[in-house]
């Protein structure tokens, strides 16, 4: 019965997976409690049981094979449990968007101006040289701020995308934004990009690095010795771009979250 319940969901909480198998009452874990922080995800590529951290949505993926046992799984959560608690602890905090608030907007503080009419008609924001000036007949109007972010770096990236390409006689067909977990950029050999649109919270030398890598990829479909030359030569500052985005890249993650 309990395997019927758990047969097509691919991903569910380890409390959910416990109660569901019974274990009776749990021991509690001393370092920090994990239950609500720990997603069991099943994988048909998965050979083996593997942590994975997701600091955009701040969970913990226990990646396992599509066949493996939940008490096998639950045994691995508990034998990792300090590792995990630590992480967990290790998030940085949610920063969810705030009258008076500092938002890096491609890295220079720009400060959040939250004015609220109920009799407006509509939202309007605009971006001045250091502030976000958001006018609005929402209570919140995270999602509308989120989508001002989203085409503001968007365009930015792409004029970059565009001017890069242009510099190897490469053409860009599109470009989009996304909400990614993982990766910061993607393309293909089509000249199809793709970015993070949290990349607007970086400043300008780890855009510049992104984008130099994704152009360099319209070239190189590896990551070749003859792909890191190019992905230097387009970067305007490559070693501060790689080093800023690897440092400090989960960080941008916490933006417009909830508390």
């Amino acid at each position: 019965m309990h395997r019927n319940k758990l047969k097509n969901k691919n991903i569910f909480s380890i409390a959910s997976a416990i109660n569901l198998l019974q274990f009776g009452k749990r021991e509690e874990l001393p370092v920090a409690p994990i239950n609500k922080h720990v997603k069991l995800k099943r994988s048909a590529k998965a050979r083996r049981m593997a942590l994975r951290v997701d600091y955009r949505d701040r969970v913990v993926y226990l990646v396992m094979p599509k066949r493996a046992r939940l008490d096998t799984a639950y045994d691995f959560v508990r034998e990792n449990r300090a590792w995990i608690a630590e992480q967990i602890e290790s998030l940085p905090e949610a920063i969810p968007y705030k009258h008076g608030m500092n938002l890096p907007i491609f890295g220079k503080k720009v400060r959040l101006e939250i004015n609220y009419d109920s009799a407006l008609k509509k939202t309007d924001i605009t971006l001045t040289k250091n502030k976000l000036i958001v006018n609005t007949n929402k209570e919140d109007p995270s999602g509308r701020i989120e989508r001002f972010l989203r085409e503001l770096v968007r365009d930015k990236l792409a004029e970059l995308s565009h001017k890069k390409a242009k510099i190897i006689n490469k053409k860009v067909r599109s470009v989009t934004v996304r909400d990614t977990k993982s990766r910061w950029g993607s393309c293909d050999d089509k000249g199809q990009l793709s970015y993070c649109w949290r990349l607007v919270f970086a400043p300008y030398e780890a855009l510049d690095y992104i984008v130099a890598h994704e152009i360099a990829h319209l070239r190189h479909l590896d990551h070749s010795t003859r792909f890191w030359n190019l992905c230097r030569e387009l970067s305007d500052d490559y070693v501060e771009g790689y080093h800023w985005i690897h440092n400090n890249g989960r960080d941008l993650m916490r933006y417009g979250k909830a508390e």
